[in-house]
């Protein structure tokens, strides 16, 4: 039987949750009985600045916790990480494998031609998804782009994990049941986001829907 890996680089701005969201991927995808491997990476812990998260899936133990060079999937969080060249990897679809996918966070194109062409020579596909757009209409906040990325990425990559496990990640990481141990930064994230609601449980429910939109809009 062939061995399943899939390599995932998330790019995006600080403050935005991505080294949350590849925590409850990573999570997801254990939760199905596969193996992850997560690896924050970024350089001063503060708001706007380029951070990228890298997730490894296996069917088989994962051994190589370094940065992924040869991503399958590319989810960009913000367009800035494109058209401002905020990213760790320049040009940012630096080592996308022959047929990958990029999903990117945005309501109109914002891959040049030359870049685009380069993506399409590999043929790999590049998505747009109005991440930030329905986090605020299902979520009510924008907190919660990194909930409709990651509704979107498990839409358009059946293979990396299943909706229902994504769900169930989610509502331990904010149920207070995760193990995870979160830098300073992303704990204070989870913290904003978790006081813009009464009480936790509805922080969840606003995030579920959020993901469960998100991977609709994905699949249409």
């Amino acid at each position: 039987m062939k061995q399943v890996n899939i390599d995932i680089r998330m790019a995006g701005l600080g403050g935005q949750g991505v080294v949350t969201a590849a925590h409850i991927l990573g999570t997801a995808v254990v939760h199905t009985g596969k193996y992850a491997v997560v690896n924050p990476f970024f350089g001063a812990e503060k708001r706007l600045a380029p951070t990228e998260s890298y997730v490894r899936i296996s069917d088989e133990p994962i051994y190589d916790r370094g940065e992924v060079m040869y991503p399958d999937v590319i989810a960009v969080f913000a367009p800035q990480v494109i058209t401002a060249g905020k990213s760790h990897s320049i040009p940012f679809y630096s080592g996308l494998r022959n047929g990958g996918l990029v999903v990117v966070n945005s309501e109109e194109p914002v891959i040049n031609d030359k870049d685009m062409a380069e993506i399409d020579k590999m043929g790999a596909r590049a998505v747009y998804v109005p991440a930030t757009k329905l986090a605020v209409d299902f979520a009510g906040t924008d907190l919660a782009t990194n909930m409709t990325m990651l509704g979107a990425l498990c839409g358009l990559a059946p293979g990396l994990v299943d909706l229902d496990s994504l769900l169930t990640a989610v509502e331990e990481r904010f149920s207070g049941k995760s193990k995870i141990v979160a830098s300073g930064t992303t704990a204070a994230l989870d913290d904003a986001i978790k006081s813009k609601f009464d009480r936790a449980a509805a922080l969840v429910e606003k995030n579920l829907v959020a993901i469960r939109e998100a991977f609709r809009y994905a699949n249409r």
